[in-house]
């Protein structure tokens, strides 16, 4: 019985082996749902940190309200009638009227004495201040005074001109007296024809000194001229004889006169909407409102200041320090490096009308494939500025070469033409937008812009701090 057992379960253990086939258990698959976030955050993060190390990480600046102190000094060159007179002839030469006089035809301006006996006796006299009148000590000191106040030490070359003018209005002050006092002597030589005397041949202002910039006139003007460095001013008083020819006296003949002032373009905007502009003359303080034009001549701008009066004051002065007075400006102030300049299509205004889904202004645009076949498309691109007669629009849905057609006409216009806009990149929306902007006024850090232009930006807006690092519809890492 034990023998029929063992030998069964042998049987079963061949019949086992020999049919032995073993099938691997394979569990179910269980998706794992934190793994999978994980990994995804994980790139992000990597993409985060890559995208950080490798982009262009941009300044913000919010605008604001801000005040800008202006200015404003500048040195303006005297435009005046004037008309030189010269000697008939040679000899010692005495002056009887003050520098920067009125004179009328026949007042005695100076005499020339052939043979030097009459002007030795005046030239003695000349040296006794003593015989100065109390007007003319009066005069005297006035000048002084004012030239104390308006001297500056990077003029000091004016201080040698004033020391020359001055000795000789005193010493004109005292040959007229010297001349009477010695009258007789004075007809003898006249009748002996070695002493002559000269009379104003025009009314006007007597002036003694000549810097051939007599015949200067608005529409002449050379930015050589405003350089007071090679400035040459010839005091014709300062000589005791004359030649035959030589420049004796200068008579300016209007009281109309001008003052010309080479400008900045910052001075040029701010004036651009005015007629008059109040002037501060630092020679004597006077404060005036005066009527102007602004000129642009190679390259650079005049300024054109009218006077009709108060001429006789400055006749003695080629150079007129003066101050342009003007609040201070106040609007939207943004640092300097900020502005960026960006090319922009110009396209005429009469081509634009309204279509699509939206409803916007746009244009539309001729399209020729290679066969030949027309077709029209109208595209709505962004309008940037706008002048009286053209807007001004970027190039994403336009192109160099494109043919636009201009409503209910056959007439096309081609894009080609373009110009620069000065503006910032705004950033509000975290990519940048290029707005223009309208300078008011600049100095070395900020400028002040207007706050009421359209297509351009408002108080507290994100602008870039270095416009030059941007580009249009750059993402924004701040």
């Amino acid at each position: 019985m034990l023998q029929y057992k063992i030998d069964l379960n042998a049987k079963a253990v061949n019949f086992v082996a020999k049919n032995k086939k073993v099938v691997r258990y394979r569990k179910p698959f269980h998706l794992n749902i934190g793994l999978i976030v994980f990994g995804i955050i994980f790139i992000y993060m990597m993409f985060y940190i890559y995208s950080y190390f490798t982009s262009t990480h941009t300044s913000v600046y919010e605008v604001v309200q801000g005040t800008i102190a202006i200015n404003n000094s500048y040195t303006g060159l005297a435009i005046r009638k004037e008309e030189v007179f010269f000697s008939d002839r040679e000899g010692s030469i005495n002056y009887y009227i003050k520098d920067a006089s009125k004179v009328g035809v026949g007042d005695l301006i100076y005499s020339v004495d052939t043979d030097g006996s009459i002007a030795s006796q005046v030239n003695q006299a000349n040296q006794d201040a003593s015989q100065l009148g109390e007007e003319d000590l009066a005069e005297i000191l006035n000048k002084i005074s004012e030239f104390s106040k308006s001297y500056q030490n990077n003029n000091f070359y004016e201080l040698y001109t004033f020391k020359s003018d001055l000795n000789a209005q005193v010493s004109e002050s005292l040959s007229m007296g010297a001349l009477d006092s010695i009258s007789e002597s004075v007809a003898l030589a006249e009748n002996n024809a070695t002493f002559y005397r000269t009379s104003a041949a025009k009314d006007g202002v007597v002036v003694y000194y000549t810097d051939g910039l007599e015949s200067v006139t608005a529409e002449t003007l050379t930015a050589d001229m405003f350089d007071e460095s090679t400035y040459k001013k010839v005091n014709l008083k300062e000589r005791e004889s004359i030649a035959q020819g030589e420049a004796a006296y200068k008579i300016i003949t209007d009281e109309s006169w001008q003052i010309a002032v080479s400008v900045t373009n910052d001075t040029k905007r701010q004036l651009r909407d005015a007629a008059t502009v109040l002037v501060k003359f630092k020679k004597d303080n006077a404060i005036l409102r005066l009527p102007f034009e602004i000129s642009e001549k190679d390259g650079t701008n005049y300024l054109i200041l009218s006077l009709n009066n108060s001429m006789i004051r400055y006749a003695a002065d080629r150079f007129i320090e003066l101050e342009l007075l003007f609040d201070e400006e106040t609007g939207l102030k943004i640092p300097n490096s900020a502005i960026a300049s960006k090319d922009f299509f110009t396209l005429p205004m009469e081509y634009f009308q309204k279509g699509g889904n939206s409803g916007n202004e746009g244009v539309v645009v001729r399209h020729v494939d290679k066969e030949g076949n027309e077709t029209e498309q109208f595209v709505v691109p962004t309008i940037y500025f706008a002048t009286e007669y053209e807007y001004y629009v970027d190039g994403e849905v336009l192109s160099d070469g494109d043919v636009i057609l201009k409503p209910n006409s056959s007439e096309t216009y081609t894009v080609h033409d373009t110009a620069k806009l000065e503006g910032i990149y705004n950033i509000n929306k975290g990519y940048a937008v290029f707005k223009q902007i309208d300078i008011i006024y600049q100095n070395e850090e900020y400028s002040i812009i207007r706050s009421d232009t359209d297509y351009g930006i408002s108080l507290y807006d994100h602008i870039a701090l270095d416009g030059s690092t941007v580009t249009e519809n750059a993402l924004i890492n701040d």
